[in-house]
């Protein structure tokens, strides 16, 4: 019968991940348990929940020299996507099997290279989604409505005094939004565009299955023409680093705005800063910097017509504890032999690779 049903049957009742492949199968908790590193703060319940299938080594804040020296026998490290996991780490960790990432973002890691060791590569996809859909129509709003100099211009006095306010500022309805990156934010963000009554372009290095809702796939040089709004949803690799830069400025309308939710390294910000000085493009509205937080000399920081928030794309209560409870569930999974909800790279999920003995 469980030949009949999908590779993995998740009983989510008993908290159990039955596997009827590749030579898997549901384990109770091992009596000789691993060893795990945490190096994010996690709830009582949570730590609870962990040791019962791996002894913790606690890491808070995360140091990278008492983390290289736990990974000496550590099978699994529950941590923040900001913090880097580089091959130097990775030779010193033999028996690492999990990495489970707090966050969407896994560009702390090598994913081939955690690949070729068996290491399972995990983050928390889906449950920000909301979150930095929200963020995302924030920007655009303050931009297109001017939200910040006009609240400036209340609270400084401008108003009472009768002072000249600010310049108007422009509808979204109408406007074509230019989506780079149609993932699930990506669609999320088109679907709500929509509701705006926006027209929706968008352009992805992978082009969707044509089964999806219909918004145009348009190239990228057409993208950046058309986009009276352009937002980035993509993940960061070596494909889209700098993605933006100065040819791509230059492609766009002088009236147009760039808004970025997903990484900031997407974006070669001293070009978007030379061009907001030069008018190329009409402003920037950005959650995420290439350096994090910017140095105090950043041109960025000075350039015109820039809305700027300290990533704050997940921050909210709801997101951040969902976010959480993924990473810890996916962890426990991984470490238990079970398959975890979100992983980069499931192909290591087999006895060979992250549930190796």
């Amino acid at each position: 019968m469980l030949a009949a049903v999908k590779p993995f049957l998740r009983l989510r009742r008993r908290g159990l991940h039955l596997a009827t492949g590749e030579g898997l199968s549901y384990c109770p908790p091992v009596q000789n348990k691993p060893t795990a590193i945490i190096s994010i703060p996690v709830t009582e319940g949570m730590r609870e929940r962990i040791a019962t299938v791996a002894d913790i080594t606690t890491i808070v804040p995360a140091e990278r020299a008492r983390i290289a020296e736990a990974l000496a026998t550590a099978e699994g490290l529950l941590g923040s996507n900001q913090f880097t996991l580089d091959a130097a780490l990775l030779d010193g960790a033999p028996k690492l099997r999990v990495v489970s990432n707090f966050g969407v973002g896994y560009n702390n890691i090598d994913v081939d290279d955690a690949s070729r060791r068996g290491i399972a590569v995990c983050n928390t996809p889906g449950v920000l989604n909301a979150a930095v859909v929200e963020t995302t129509f924030l920007l655009m709003l303050a931009a297109s409505r001017r939200m910040l100099a006009n609240e400036a211009y209340v609270r400084s006095g401008g108003w009472p005094r009768r002072d000249a306010g600010p310049a108007l500022g422009f509808d979204l309805a109408g406007k074509t939004l230019g989506i780079l990156g149609y993932g699930r934010i990506g669609r999320a963000v088109a679907d709500t565009a929509r509701a705006f009554g926006m027209k929706v372009i968008f352009y992805d290095l992978v082009r969707p299955d044509p089964e999806l809702p219909h918004v145009p796939f348009v190239p990228f040089p057409v993208l950046l023409r058309q986009s009276d709004i352009l937002t980035i949803h993509v993940n960061l690799t070596p494909e889209t680093t700098h993605m933006i830069s100065t040819a791509e400025f230059a492609q766009m309308k002088p009236a147009a705005w760039i808004v970025n939710t997903s990484r900031g390294p997407v974006i070669d910000q001293v070009a978007l800063a030379a061009a907001l000085h030069k008018g190329e493009i009409a402003g920037a509205a950005l959650d995420v910097l290439e350096a994090e937080p910017p140095d105090a000399n950043d041109p960025i920081l000075s350039a015109p017509n820039t809305i700027l928030f300290p990533h704050i794309g997940s921050a909210t209560v709801e997101t951040r504890a969902a976010m959480l409870e993924l990473s810890v569930a996916n962890f426990i999974a991984v470490l238990s032999r079970n398959v975890p909800d979100a992983c980069v790279n499931p192909e290591v999920l087999t006895p060979a690779g992250a549930f190796r003995d």
